[in-house]
């Protein structure tokens, strides 16, 4: 594979150290090209002849495969492949990788950062403090709105791969009860996870989170009627990916009080649209799909992005997904 010279990274952007991770690369690759971003009609211009590209949101299909034909293999600078038609790739040789497992324990606190605002509300509770509100309070303290302990509570888990178990560990360390579903019963878990149908863990978690990927069938699992199944005081999380939701069945359902709060890191188009109902539903967080984005699982990633280069120049592929 001697003829493997040249890569493109096509949406560096996220990347924290990026001089170094082109310099790493360039000890196992002769050409390195990064850019920080790369529109759908730049990709041609950007990956004209290399060999081997890197992307992270950047779309491979039929048109950008047809664009690079020297092109043979993928690399997906993340777990979620989706944005590579898979299925083509095969049928024309190319190899596409995914780094697995990078961000558990990042996701996994993401959730619980959202947890923990909606049950003990800080930020709201800094806030009022920064406009004055415990200097005028006649009492030691103050609360804008009920606190709750997560201790006792259930919270329900959709989706037990690595960071839906990940979640699990750490509601089980709060002392929380613990619900689960996935596509097939699991072997060999902890004793404290309780595996039920999804529907049975809608109306029992006080706190649904979402864990799974997003396939065909996936698409909208939580709609209109599954909120209805949750509590009124329940909150949802979604760090998943946002079309696993729908998204104004969701608004409406935190507008009209049919569930408490959400936490959303995924939306189903990112950048949102200038409309997307979430963005102002009421008692909503939502953050910029960052929970995968510690300084810590960022390093993992380029880690394993560079393993899985230098494996298939090697002719020895691995976290292959196609």
């Amino acid at each position: 594979m001697s003829s493997l010279n040249r890569i493109a990274i096509l949406d560096g952007f996220w990347q924290d150290n990026p001089q170094d991770d082109v310099k790493l690369l360039k000890t196992i690759v002769e050409n390195v090209d990064f850019y920080e971003s790369t529109t759908p009609d730049q990709v041609a211009e950007h990956a004209k002849g290399a060999q081997m590209i890197v992307v992270n949101k950047v779309k491979i299909g039929v048109a950008e495969m047809d664009a690079l034909p020297e092109l043979k293999y993928v690399g997906v600078a993340a777990t979620g492949y989706n944005v590579v038609d898979l299925t083509e790739a095969r049928k024309r040789g190319i190899v596409v990788t995914n780094v697995p497992a990078y961000s558990t324990d990042s996701v996994a606190q993401t959730v619980f950062a959202f947890i923990l605002e909606h049950a003990m509300h800080v930020a709201a509770h800094s806030e009022a403090i920064r406009n004055g509100a415990w200097e005028r309070c006649p009492h030691f303290t103050f609360k804008l709105t009920p606190l709750q302990e997560l201790a006792n509570k259930t919270i329900g888990i959709v989706g037990l791969g690595r960071i839906g178990q990940a979640v699990a560990k750490i509601a089980n360390a709060f002392g929380m009860n613990v619900l689960a579903n996935s596509r097939s019963l699991k072997d060999d878990l902890p004793e404290y996870i309780q595996q039920v149908e999804l529907d049975t863990l809608l109306k029992n978690a006080d706190i649904v989170t979402l864990h799974c990927p997003l396939t065909d069938k996936t698409n909208k699992l939580i709609d209109a009627k599954k909120l209805a199944l949750m509590k009124p005081t329940a909150i949802l999380v979604n760090t998943s990916r946002g079309p696993v939701v729908d998204e104004q069945a969701l608004a409406d359902a935190l507008n009209n009080q049919v569930i408490a709060g959400a936490g959303i890191d995924t939306l189903s188009v990112e950048p949102p649209t200038n409309g997307n109902p979430l963005i102002k539903a009421k008692n909503c967080l939502v953050t910029p799909h960052l929970a995968w984005a510690t300084a810590e699982a960022k390093a993992r990633l380029v880690s394993v992005i560079v393993d899985n280069i230098r494996a298939f120049i090697a002719g020895s592929p691995i976290n292959v997904v196609n």
